[in-house]
C-alpha cells in the first residue's frame, strides 16, 4: 500500500510539472510552396516588427503599371534580431528586391527567402545571413 502511495504522488508530480511548461505554438509555413522561388521588385509599403511572423508590405508594379500589395511572410522578431535586424532595417519607400517561396494556391503571398533594399542585402529571414 505504502508503495502505491508513492506511486500516485510520483504521477501526480509529474503531470503537474508538465502543466509548468509554456504550450510552444508552431506556426507552419505548409502554405508556402519551398520547392519555388519568386524574385519580387517594388517598394517597402511596411515592415511589421511582430511576433509570431514578421511582414513585409512590398509594392510591385503589375504588367499594367499598377502598384500590387504583396503580403510576405517573415520568421519571428526575436529570431531576426539575434542575427541583427532591426525594426529599422526595412523602411518605408526603400527600393527592395525579395525572394520569396509563393504561395501554394497561388494568391499574392509568400514566405520572405531574402531580401534587399536600396542595393544592399538585408539578409535571409531562414537564417539572418
Amino acid at each position: 500500500m505504502q508503495n502505491t502511495g508513492k506511486m500516485l504522488k510520483l504521477a501526480g508530480a509529474a503531470v503537474l510539472s508538465q502543466a509548468c511548461v509554456p504550450a510552444l505554438a508552431h506556426h507552419s509555413f505548409a502554405q508556402f510552396d519551398t520547392q519555388k522561388t519568386i524574385t519580387l521588385e517594388g517598394t517597402i509599403k511596411e515592415f511589421q516588427w511582430t511576433n509570431p511572423h514578421t511582414w513585409v508590405e512590398l509594392l510591385v508594379k503589375d504588367a499594367s503599371g499598377k502598384d500590387v500589395d504583396w503580403s510576405i511572410e517573415g520568421i519571428s522578431e526575436n529570431s531576426l534580431s539575434r542575427t541583427g535586424w532591426k525594426r529599422t532595417s526595412l523602411n518605408p519607400g526603400d527600393k527592395a528586391i525579395a525572394i520569396i517561396h509563393p504561395l501554394k494556391n497561388g494568391a499574392i503571398g509568400g514566405s520572405l527567402v531574402s531580401i534587399s533594399v536600396n542595393g544592399q542585402h538585408v539578409g535571409d529571414t531562414r537564417t539572418g545571413l
